[in-house]
Order: C-alpha cells, then sequence, then structure tokens
C-alpha cells in the first residue's frame, strides 16, 4: 500500500502548475494544465526545482498539420477520447457505454508521492492514480477504479494501463523471452513505429516472459546508455508494452508501462467495489543496465518482506533422489550435507500419498505411510539434529486425477463443467479461489508444517493455467486464482513466522517482484548446466537481486542438457545467487566432497557481500569471456568471477576493465582457490599476475581506467578475483 501524502493541493488552473517529484537522483514532472488531465513531461535524472518549472513551461509541443488544432498533450490516462491514437490506459464501460469524460477532481503530493483522483461523473465511475518514487529512484504507479454509482448494472473493466513517455533519444528496444529451462533469452532490436505489447495469458508470468521492458540509447550496454525500463509486479497475467506514433507522445515520443492482463468479462465492478491494479515498476538510468538492478535490487531489499537473516546453503534432494524416497539413503545424504556445511535440507517431490511418479498423488497432502511408515518426524527430527533447516517440496494449486483429492471433489478442478482441460505433466489446475478448496489446502500444508516444524515450503507451480473457469458457473477465474494463492502464502506465513516460502514454477515460469511480495526466493530455472545458468542468472538479476535468486551445483552431467562442465564453474555460477546443492553426494569422490567443503565455507564467508553489494558486469568482452562480479556499497571489496564460457579468435586476453571499482583506491588482487584450479590456454599468467596463495597490488585507476590482461582460460573455466583496499599502492 502506499502511504497517504501529507500534503493536499486544489487542482490548479494555470497551466505552469505541475508536481515535482524527486528521489534517488531521478525526477518525474507531471504537468497539470486547465480542462485537461495532468501529463508526465520529463522522467529521468533529477533536476532542479526551477528546471522543473522550465520543462513544464516549454512542453507544449507545435500543432500539426492535419492534425488537432491545439498542441498534443497524452495525459496519465490517455484514451481517444483526449486525443490519444495508440493503446488506451483505461477501457471500461458500464453496459456498452464507455468511460469517456474523465476529468481532474484532486491533487495530493508531496516530494517523494502524489495522487490525482479522476471521475467520470456520467459514468459514475472514480479513477485513483497513485505514484511514489523511492530512495532507490524506482517510480512505483498503481491504479485503483471504484464503482461510485449507488445502484445499477456494474462497471466493466478491461484494462487499466500505467504508461510513462520517454524521450527522443530512446531508440533500442530490449525484453525476453524463454523456455523451460531456458529463460531470460534477451531480445533486442530497434526502436520504431507502432505497438510492441507482450502479454502472458499463462496464469503465471511464464518461462518467455517479457520480465523487464527495457528501452534505451543507441548501443547502450552494462555500463554505458541512458534507459527506461518497466516491471509489473504481477505474477499471473500481465502485459508490457512500448509504443511509438508518428506524431509522438506530447512533448516527448514512445510511451512504456503496464498493468495487469484482464480478460473480457473477467472483472465486474458491482456499486461500491474497488479494484486495485498491480504495482508498475519503473527505473531510470544513465549508467546502462547496471545502473537499472542497482535501482531494482536497492528497491527489493527494501520492501517489507524481503529476507533479512543469511541466506541458508540449499541442499535439494530432486537430482540426488528424485522419487526414490530410501530413509537409508536420505539419511545418509543428510549426514553428508551437513559435514560440508549445508544449512538447509529440503525434501523433494515424492514425500505424499500415492506419489511415486509424477502422474498421482497431487491434492493429498499427507505423508505416505507406505514409504514412511513412521512419518516423516525421524527426517526431521535427524536434519534438525544436525544443525540444518527442514524444507519440503508442495505443489497446491494442482491436482492428479490419480489423488483422493479428485476424485472426492471434481467441482474443484478448474474447466468447463462437460469437458476436462487439457492435462499437463498429468495434472490440472485446482480452483483454489473456492473457499472449501482453499480452507482444505491451507488446513493440510498448516498441519504438515506443524507437527514436522517445517522451515521451508519450494512451492512449484507446474503448468499453465489455461481454461481458468469455474465449472459450475462458468466464471474466469485466473485473477481470482493469483490472488488466492498470494493469500495461502502470506496465511500460513503469518501462522508459521519463520516459514520461508521459494517461488517455483517449472524452474523460473513465475520469476518476479509480484511472487516475492509473499515468497522469500525464486528457483529460477530448472536446468543447473552452468553454462546455460550463467546467461539465465544474468538477465534474471538485472531485476532480481542475488540473495532471492536460487543457484544450485549439479553433478558433472547436467540434469537436462547432459553437457559436462568442471566442477570450478558449477561452484562459481552458483555461488553468486542464493546457493545450494542439487547432487547426490553419497557418489562423490573424497576430493569432490572437499572442494564442496572449501566451497561452502567461502559462501558463508562472502555473503554479506554477495547479498548486499552492486552486481555489476563488463562489456567490451569477446563473445566467449564473462567478467560478473558484486562490489561493495563502499567500493573497499569486491569478488569476481572470470569466465570463459567459448573460445577466444585472439591468441591473448587483451586488457580488460573492471567495473564498479573506485578509480582513488589502491586494492589488493588474490585469486580464491576454494574452488579449484583452472587450465590455461598459455604457458605462463600474464607476469603482473599474482601466483596461487599471493596478491598483487594494483590501483583501481588502472583497473578501472586502462583495464589489466587476464589469463587466458580454456573454455569451461572459471578464476576467481577478490580485491580488498588498503594494498599498498603498486611501485
Amino acid at each position: 500500500m502506499m502511504p497517504e501524502p501529507q500534503e493536499s493541493k486544489p487542482v490548479p488552473t494555470d497551466h505552469h502548475g505541475h508536481v515535482h517529484l524527486c528521489n534517488g537522483g531521478v525526477s518525474v514532472v507531471f504537468a497539470l494544465e486547465s480542462n485537461r488531465l495532468p501529463a508526465v513531461v520529463y522522467w529521468g535524472g533529477e533536476l532542479p526545482a526551477a528546471t522543473a518549472g522550465e520543462v513544464v513551461a516549454t512542453a507544449a509541443p507545435a500543432v500539426l498539420n492535419s492534425s488537432f488544432d491545439q498542441p498534443r498533450s497524452v495525459s496519465i490516462a490517455p484514451t481517444t477520447f483526449q486525443g490519444w491514437s495508440g493503446t488506451p490506459a483505461l477501457v471500461c464501460h458500464r453496459g456498452g457505454v464507455p468511460a469517456s469524460r474523465v476529468v481532474l477532481v484532486a491533487v495530493e503530493s508531496d516530494r517523494t508521492s502524489a495522487v490525482f483522483t479522476l471521475r467520470d461523473h456520467a459514468l459514475g465511475l472514480g479513477i485513483r492514480l497513485e505514484y511514489r518514487i523511492d530512495p532507490a529512484g524506482v517510480l512505483t504507479a498503481l491504479a485503483r477504479i471504484t464503482n461510485l454509482a449507488p445502484a445499477g448494472e456494474p462497471v466493466d473493466v478491461g484494462a487499466v494501463r500505467i504508461l510513462l513517455p520517454v524521450p527522443a533519444r530512446a531508440a533500442e528496444l530490449l525484453d525476453f523471452t524463454g523456455r523451460w529451462s531456458g529463460e531470460r533469452r534477451p531480445q533486442r532490436s530497434p526502436l520504431t513505429d507502432g505497438t510492441r505489447l507482450r502479454a502472458s495469458r499463462r496464469g503465471r508470468p511464464g518461462h518467455d516472459a517479457a520480465f523487464v521492458t527495457v528501452i534505451g540509447t543507441r548501443h547502450f550496454g552494462f555500463r554505458d546508455g541512458e534507459i527506461w525500463a518497466v516491471h509489473v509486479a504481477w505474477s499471473g497475467n500481465s502485459e508490457q508494452l512500448v509504443e511509438r506514433l508518428p506524431e509522438g507522445a506530447g512533448s516527448l515520443t514512445a510511451l512504456i508501462g503496464g498493468a495487469e492482463l484482464l480478460e473480457p468479462g473477467e472483472l465486474r465492478l458491482a456499486p461500491g467495489e474497488e479494484y486495485t491494479g498491480p504495482p508498475v515498476l519503473f527505473a531510470w538510468s544513465d549508467g546502462g543496465l547496471d545502473g537499472i538492478s542497482r535501482r531494482f535490487h536497492q528497491h527489493a531489499r527494501a520492501r517489507p518482506n524481503h529476507p533479512s537473516s543469511p541466506r541458508p546453503l540449499v541442499l535439494n534432494t530432486w537430482e540426488a533422489v528424485y522419487f526414490d524416497h530410501d530413509f537409508g539413503r536420505l539419511t545418509d545424504l543428510a549426514k553428508r550435507a551437513a559435514a560440508i556445511g549445508v544449512e538447509r535440507f529440503v525434501l523433494d517431490d515424492g514425500w505424499f500419498r500415492g506419489r511415486r511418479s509424477d502422474a498421482a498423488g497431487l491434492g493429498d497432502w499427507t505423508v505416505d505411510t507406505e514409504v514412511w511408515p513412521r512419518g516423516l518426524a525421524e527426517l526431521a527430527d535427524l536434519v534438525h539434529g544436525l544443525g540444518m533447516q527442514f524444507g519440503l517440496w508442495v505443489e497446491p494449486e494442482m491436482v492428479n486425477l490419480d489423488s483422493d483429492l479428485a476424485r472426492d471433489h471434481p467441482e474443484w478442478i478448474l474447466g468447463l463443467d462437460d469437458a476436462m482441460p487439457l492435462s499437463w505433466r498429468h495434472q490440472f489446475v485446482l480452483d483454489i479461489a473456492q473457499p472449501d478448496a482453499w480452507s482444505y489446502l491451507y488446513r493440510s500444508i498448516d498441519e504438515i508444517v506443524s507437527r514436522y516444524q517445517v522451515d521451508f515450503l519450494k512451492w512449484d507451480h507446474n503448468r499453465d493455467v489455461h481454461g481458468a473457469v469455474d465449472r459450475a458457473s462458468g466464471a474466469l477465474r485466473g485473477r481470482a486464482q493469483t490472488l488466492a494463492a498470494s493469500e495461502l502464502m502470506d496465511a500460513l506465513t503469518r501462522t508459521h513466522p519463520g516459514l520461508e516460502i521459494e517461488a517455483c514454477a517449472s524452474g523460473g515460469g513465475r520469476a518476479d517482484l509480484g511472487i516475492l511480495a509473499h515468497a522469500h526466493r525464486v528457483w529460477t530455472s530448472d536446468t543447473n548446466d552452468p553454462i546455460e545458468r550463467q546467461w539465465i542468472q544474468r538477465w534474471t538479476g538485472l531485476l532480481l537481486p542475488p540473495e532471492v535468486v536460487g543457484a544450485h551445483v549439479g553433478p558433472a552431467q547436467a540434469h537436462t542438457t547432459h553437457r559436462e562442465s568442471s566442477l570450478s564453474l558449477r561452484l562459481a555460477t552458483a555461488l553468486f545467487a542464493h546457493a545450494g546443492i542439487e547432487w547426490d553426494l553419497t557418489a562423490c569422490s573424497d576430493g569432490e566432497r572437499a572442494t564442496l567443503t572449501a566451497w561452502a565455507a567461502l559462501y558463508r564467508q562472502l555473503r554479506p557481500l554477495l547479498h548486499g553489494g552492486v552486481t555489476v558486469h563488463a562489456d567490451d568482452l569477446d563473445d566467449g569471456a564473462v567478467l560478473e562480479g558484486v562490489v561493495s556499497e563502499d567500493g573497499r571489496h569486491a569478488l569476481f568471477a572470470w569466465m570463459r564460457i567459448g573460445t577466444s579468435a585472439t591468441a591473448h586476453t587483451p586488457r580488460v576493465r573492471f567495473p564498479g571499482l573506485r578509480c582513488d583506491v589502491d586494492y589488493a588482487l588474490r585469486t580464491r582457490t576454494e574452488i579449484g584450479p583452472a587450465s590455461r590456454h598459455q604457458v605462463a599468467d600474464p607476469a603482473w599476475f599474482p601466483a596461487p596463495g599471493m596478491s598483487a597490488a594494483v590501483s583501481g585507476g588502472l583497473l578501472t581506467g586502462a583495464g589489466v590482461p587476464l589469463p587466458q582460460l580454456n573454455p569451461g573455466q572459471v578464476l576467481l578475483l577478490e580485491l580488498l583496499a588498503g594494498a599498498e599502492p603498486p611501485a
């Protein structure tokens, strides 16, 4: 909820009137014009108060040929009735009569927040648009729509979009697509006239989610360029869009924004009812993509649900045992995990009644006594006794037909009354918006959490929500399903304050700041292949800070791709996130377990830096090289991973610049060898580079300016480079 602003101002009639929001080095300026709705005339770097007024005074563009007889103004709620020919922000009607006579009736504002109250008096519709800019410079906007009519027909709400204009120098577009085990694939193109609309109708964002939509100046990179970005913090059906018309958007050029996606007939407001849309987050940076991620990370870390305790090292049993829940084997696995330094042991799929494969059991949330004749207490007590947290896998929103729940309550399965929807992984969607179904799930999971003192739930969601209609009434349930799942998570964490939840959706199909208002981390992808993970985690980190991004070390041969990779690359990839292990430790060699133990200690040592610092990426590298890291807020401590993913066309590595460091600080650089050695594609390292166990004194000016030559590694190899301030200045 956005705090109510303290200061209330009358609606200005002077065309020079404006509202100027400013925080975190970012300004947003709204022009308040007589007889027109407010319009955003500036969004970018911080402006002095006087300059904000000048921007408003010079905002009106020329009057065009073959156009309106006055300057165009694209308001905060543009529709065709205000002269906007693009995608409308507001689509509402009562009995077929659309919202058309929207006027401004009140403005409330202070330095960091503004609320604009609009009315369509003829339709009996109230619209409240709220904006707040936080210390991270992230602008959060949301809309509230109220049916103010005391009686009569309901109001049908089709869309409530939040849109902001951007200037002409925003010339390139970046968003994302993907698939199962290949999430967050970037798509980049020039910004052209027309509408770029990315809509998800999957009941979850999906593996192909737009995720974050970015537009920026030409050739923007991680460290360079001016960028405007949007993210819809909603974990159901949603849309993000960028739109440019030949006549522009008022004094600016294009619009960027988003909304919850509402299907026709899905949202009808009875008299007195209100709809609140999801938060839409906007971020600006003149420091490239890393500048955008820094703002989003600061915003996420300030949210009340963001985890504040150290992120425990996890072991998940899935790729170790799958459905083979043998108590002796799991006992051995737990003991080996504790010896390595694991802090959270998670029993994955297969513990509940009838669950010997993915074809049965979903919905029956009681322990399978054939596999666990004494329940889970013996394993839970062992795990807790070893000093680890105990976690379980659940998938509450789904059901198998081969389950007692489906046999007892077929009316709880979403779908048409005379036909079942298409199955997906042998499962169907449970209508958890039905109060009885929701209560059943709450009671069942609450009992399991209470009885076994469960510390953590891996909450999966393994199919898209298609055909989401109530079986009895035929009413659409997509939005209700998302709200019910969120409330179920909230109810369980209210009852069990120490309980943490991971949002998993066939991997990374539900990774967004909407679900992270209710959960504490996301499972980034079902692939643990470190080559795939490098790109998936890199782009997931554009929005989400590393401490909420789950990443596990798997066996040498990846479960999903069957590619083999070095242990050091697997360890380094997981290190730069919320780290864990998904590997049968009983099959590891003594040497592998020793390396895992050293890596676990390194993770615990560097956790404050990794989960509290600034994520950075180097530009200007060949396609096969990666230099990325985390730098402390004061710039005095950093950890970088220098990786070679593919071969290089050059015989040696040229000078590489380290991003994010301070040019006025001298650093001691050393290689952290806990993850094991890295093989080189050379006879010897550059002369300046420190030998293992040694450090080199290097100035920040050199590292950030000219850069330094780094060892030429073989593909699949990685070096961890730690930098600490306070070194003696180099000779």
